[in-house]
């Protein structure tokens, strides 16, 4: 997620074999060789603490930049595209300009966290595109806002826990409180708040979060006590923090025979993390605990808002919102299911219908 600075995103690894040698240094190290001449589609895109390897938010954002890329016949490097990853907010107004200065027009900013600096210098660089993910800087007219309607595919994704579960315990573990992080709370307990009604079920929901987006041995511990208390199915909005949710789910599966109906799931986050989800159960066999992801569509967003700019349409001082419709935010198919897949996709269509309002926040 958003305010989770995850995160997104397909965490398969194609797209990053093809334009990422990934590290931890800044992308202004790591400028690939391209003889680019169009600058005025070149792009940059600056991370927040995660790392543009998150397999998240981050990811997801460069995942769309490599695909505009390639779109527009660009190289990786100067007037072409590049990633500048940030280790701690302090890095953020450093790899900000390092972006300005190597002569890249458009400049993304993933996540909220980064609000502060793509303000500020868009104000100082009039002449350049800035775009923040996630969040909204009004009255700029250089700077484009990107958000998501996490909530709705949240709902599908409790749809799916509901009709998943044997024990009725579900849980929820979010990364730091927030106006994001609230879209998929909100959205997931009222998907499965409702699909418990009409299936005369009573449900559990356990909700915990974990005060941080990185902290993955706390959120491993939370999880710990969830599946303790037999939740069978924990959704995770917290960013590479998720990853400890990963793993202890491992740890209990890795104990179970492959069939066994004790296994439990894990709903990931912002990209397809069924990567995280390989395991093999007790009698050897190859499995995956990842029930499906509530996908954003950060890597589509940058894509969009690159190519507008590249067109000479840059969408300055405007709020895009991506949601079902376009493909901004959904559930991948993964591991689900094919009958309860026919009911997320079901409450898909009562969604775009206004059939079902879903909330952007938890009820008190």
């Amino acid at each position: 997620m958003k305010k989770i600075k995850f995160k997104k995103v397909l965490a398969t690894g194609t797209v990053l074999a093809a334009g990422i040698a990934l590290t931890a240094c800044s992308g202004a190290k790591q400028n690939g060789g391209g003889s680019n001449k169009k600058s005025s589609a070149s792009v940059a895109l600056i991370t927040d603490i995660a790392g543009v390897d998150d397999h998240s938010f981050n990811q997801s954002g460069w995942e769309g930049m490599v695909a505009y890329g390639k779109s527009q016949g660009l190289k990786r490097g100067i007037n072409g595209y590049q990633y500048f990853a940030s280790s701690s907010a302090s890095d953020f107004t450093p790899n900000i300009n390092q972006a300005v200065a190597a002569g890249y027009k458009t400049i993304f900013g993933v996540g909220y966290s980064l609000k502060g600096a793509i303000a500020s210098a868009a104000k100082k660089h009039n002449d350049k595109n800035f775009v923040i993910i996630d969040d909204v800087i009004k009255g700029q007219k250089n700077v484009a806002s990107a958000n998501f309607k996490s909530q709705d595919a949240s709902y599908m994704a409790g749809v799916v826990a509901a009709r998943t579960t044997k024990t009725n315990v579900i849980g929820f573990i979010g990364g730091v409180h927030g106006d994001i992080v609230d879209l998929f709370d909100a959205g997931f307990a009222k998907g499965v708040q409702d699909t418990a009604k009409k299936m005369g079920k009573k449900i559990t929901i356990l909700n915990q979060y974990v005060g941080s987006f990185t902290a993955a041995d706390k959120e491993k511990s939370i999880a710990k006590a969830m599946f303790a208390k037999k939740a069978d199915v924990i959704f995770h909005a917290s960013g590479s923090a998720g990853q400890g949710l990963f793993s202890e789910a491992k740890s209990v599966n890795e104990g179970l025979a492959a069939n066994s109906s004790k296994k439990v799931w894990v709903i990931g986050v912002d990209s397809d993390q069924s990567n995280l989800g390989k395991y093999k159960s007790k009698d050897g066999k190859k499995s995956n605990l990842c029930l499906t992801s509530v996908m954003t569509g950060v890597n589509v967003a940058v894509k969009d808002i690159a190519t507008k700019a590249a067109k000479g349409k840059f969408p300055g001082g405007k709020q895009l919102v991506y949601g079902l419709k376009n493909n901004g935010v959904y559930l991948t198919r993964g591991y689900v299911a094919d009958s309860i897949w026919k009911q997320a996709q079901t409450a898909r269509s009562q969604i775009l219908a206004g059939k079902i309002s879903v909330p952007s926040h938890p009820s008190k």
